[in-house]
């Protein structure tokens, strides 16, 4: 027997990813249903290379009998349907910010938490986090667990696909337009993103740091442990597919890079690819339609007692996004809704 599965915001880069790896890890499913806004209603999308959807309208769709909702259609949607959803008894799993703080919504990264989802059946809905967090707290929980980490100071490097399809076509618009000397006119980003990089993503708060770097702060303490001390700067660069981040980190006990290095290359969901006397290092264009969290330029800190330094790239739809979100739907049939064959 298979699961009935709801995919909100069907149409969105996030939402494509989700049909596509629901087909390509075979997703044990009777019925794929495709929801958006009232807007793209007949439209059709793949699900796998044989089938078509046609995306029906979520404000009007009952979700009795869905087993499970996967959600990215904008905090905003989720924060009125998903409810909505999980009142009617489908467990939904949203990839928006709405719910991430919430203290009864587990914020899962299977790689990482995998048991904090035992908590989803008080709302009935679960977390997905950050795109960065997710790439980040991937990577540096053996470490944690191996010698506990004290502080970490990141900055990111972030591909335009996060903020959407708009974000994707004025990155493509501003490049062509540049060559024939059209002047860029920014619209979805606050300046010209083309051949330039913007220290800006989300609104500033009161202390200058923006909504996108809080949330890396506070959903690291909640993965990760309250006591852990984040720094971070988020950037978006003139990437369309891919995140990358510099991170430092702070131990409590001594841990090398040599050692950080055989931990990392057994980890779940790493791929160490770290010899740069031959370029061994992942770059952002690398790291696209992959699932792995990559890992190079493993190194030693010697200005700090127990530091280390490492790149680390991911793909911000794929584990950034939609694969986090399939794999805890994963974790959550095996655990609680298994259904006899």
């Amino acid at each position: 027997m298979g699961y009935k599965v709801a995919v909100v915001g069907a149409t969105g880069n996030v939402g494509r990813e989700l049909l596509n790896i629901l087909a390509e890890r075979e997703f044990p499913v009777d019925e794929v249903v495709a929801l958006a806004s009232h807007r793209s209603i007949g439209r059709e999308v793949s699900f796998g290379d044989k089938d078509v959807l046609k995306v029906q309208d979520l404000e009007s769709f009952d979700f009795k009998g869905i087993d499970i909702g996967l959600f990215s259609p904008g905090g905003s949607v989720s924060a009125v349907h998903a409810p909505r959803a999980a009142k009617a008894g489908c467990v939904v799993i949203d990839n928006t910010s709405h719910f991430r703080m919430d203290p009864d919504v587990p914020l899962i990264v299977p790689e990482v938490n995998a048991d904090a989802i035992d908590g989803y059946n008080k709302k009935n809905i679960i977390a997905n986090p950050n795109c960065s967090t997710i790439q980040m707290v991937v990577a540096l929980k053996p470490l944690h667990d191996a010698a506990g980490i004290k502080r970490i100071v990141v900055s990111t490097y972030q591909s335009v696909s996060g903020a959407g399809n708009e974000a994707m076509d004025e990155l493509f618009t501003q490049t062509k337009g540049i060559f024939v000397n059209q002047a860029p006119e920014p619209t979805k980003f606050p300046k010209q993103i083309a051949f330039n990089v913007i220290p800006h993503i989300g609104d500033f708060m009161e202390d200058g740091t923006t909504e996108e770097e809080w949330k890396m702060v506070v959903e690291t303490k909640k993965i990760l442990g309250p006591k852990i001390k984040t720094s971070v700067t988020c950037v978006r660069v003139p990437v369309f597919v891919s995140h990358s981040e510099a991170i430092n980190i702070e131990m409590e006990r001594e841990l090398s890079a040599v050692q950080a290095r055989e931990i990392l290359r057994t980890a779940p969901g790493v791929f160490l690819y770290d010899n740069p006397e031959e370029d061994g290092y992942i770059t952002p264009v690398e790291a696209v339609g992959e699932y792995a969290t990559y890992v190079s330029r493993v190194r030693d800190d010697a200005t700090v007692d127990n530091g280390l330094n490492m790149w680390v790239v991911s793909d911000n739809l794929r584990k950034g996004a939609a694969l986090n979100t399939v794999q805890i739907a994963e974790v959550l049939i095996n655990r609680h809704l298994s259904k006899a064959a």
